[in-house]
């Protein structure tokens, strides 16, 4: 009996300490498993940049936000980096201790609108004297390089149009691109300045890149007072990375020729503040007001966008000129679609001459709201 007890005894002992084994490896583990957890809240942050160029095994140039730094190599990655590589670099000495891939050209087609225009100069009122300007420095070059080389000058290389908003800078970017049959790529400054932070002047070589491919082809730069406002010697590190992509946009400007098949638009509403440097004589040299339409130009554009429009027989366009007074081609448009709005709450099939006078007036309403600096609406 007591042998019988005994080996019971010894049975669960034996279970017992393998329960304690398999409960201490579990804890053993967990505990590992957190003291790594923790080890990465306790490490410091590696810095992501790429290399500039390899001076020696050991030593390299990389490019950060604030500068170029002339840095040590880890042994392990000695002989092994080439420029462009994308790689982490130490916080404190900045060495590169790993390397996490070749660093590639932006798929800038992903950012950039780039179309074939499908918008003609038909499209276009109340703008004659820019058209004609238009065509001279960006349409003639393109379709007729040999006109500008029997007489021996050279075309600027791109335009400025600049002008209060909605007077049509976009609609002649576009026409000029399709009557060129140039490839249309539009890119926006301030969204320029707000995804690519420390990437900028990459993005901008590889926009010119695309160009390079796409050619013909046109880049149109809207907003462009967002990369060349004045520059100023002191400022914050956004301030910095700005300049350094306004300087790789003057490199690009200054790395192509005259007559080639690659043109630059500029568009912006703020000329006063735009730095000599991007308009001197060699880059964005012709500088085209785009102003806001006369009479003669506002009839044009009204005919333009009510030329599909089901108008009813009391309409007089001449009429709802003097009642405009002043406007943009942006805010005849908007008339135009109001009033459309106004015969279709009213379930008729022709918009009336008083659905024009009540467009205008909620236009105007909302001009006023809005306080534009630029436009000085309806005479107001």
């Amino acid at each position: 009996m007591n042998s019988n007890t005994d080996v019971l005894d010894i049975d669960e002992i034996h279970m017992d300490a393998q329960t304690i084994d398999e409960e201490n490896r579990i804890l053993k583990a967990t505990v590992e498993d957190l003291q790594k957890e923790l080890a990465k809240y306790q490490r410091m942050p590696y810095l992501v940049t790429h290399i500039v160029d390899i001076h020696k095994p050991e030593e390299a140039i990389i490019q950060l936000n604030s500068g170029k730094f002339y840095v040590s190599v880890a042994k392990h990655l000695e002989g092994d980096l080439k420029p462009d590589d994308e790689v982490l670099v130490d916080q404190k000495s900045l060495t590169v201790v790993r390397k996490i891939g070749k660093s590639k050209h932006f798929d800038v087609s992903r950012f950039v609108i780039m179309e074939k225009p499908k918008i003609s100069w038909n499209a276009v009122g109340g703008l004659e004297d820019q058209i004609r300007e238009v065509k001279e420095v960006i349409e003639l070059p393109l379709t007729h390089p040999e006109l500008f080389k029997k007489i021996g000058i050279e075309p600027p290389k791109g335009i400025l149009l600049y002008g209060p908003p909605g007077t049509g800078k976009t609609l002649i970017a576009k026409a000029v691109a399709k009557n060129s049959n140039a490839a249309f790529i539009e890119i926006v400054g301030s969204e320029l300045v707000q995804k690519f932070i420390g990437e900028g002047s990459k993005f901008v070589k590889s926009i010119f890149e695309l160009a390079r491919e796409k050619a013909p082809a046109i880049i149109f730069i809207d907003e462009i007072d967002s990369i060349a406002a004045k520059r100023i010697e002191v400022g914050t590190s956004g301030e910095r990375e700005v300049q350094r992509t306004f300087m790789q946009l003057l490199a690009e400007l200054d790395g192509f020729k005259p007559l080639g098949n690659i043109k630059i638009i500029g568009a912006t509403n703020r000329l006063d503040i735009l730095d000599p440097a991007i308009i001197r004589p060699g880059r964005l040299d012709r500088a085209i007001e785009v102003t806001l339409p006369d009479e003669k130009g506002m009839l044009e554009i009204f005919k333009i966008h009510t030329k599909n429009m089901k108008l009813a027989d009391d309409v007089c366009l001449e009429e709802i000129v003097k009642n405009v007074k002043k406007a943009s081609g942006a805010d005849i448009r908007a008339i135009c679609m109001e009033a459309g709005y106004f015969a279709i709450r009213s379930k008729k099939t022709e918009i009336k001459m008083e659905y024009f006078l009540e467009a205008i007036k909620k236009v105007k309403k909302e001009a006023k709201e809005k306080s534009t600096d630029y436009l000085n609406l309806y005479g107001r």
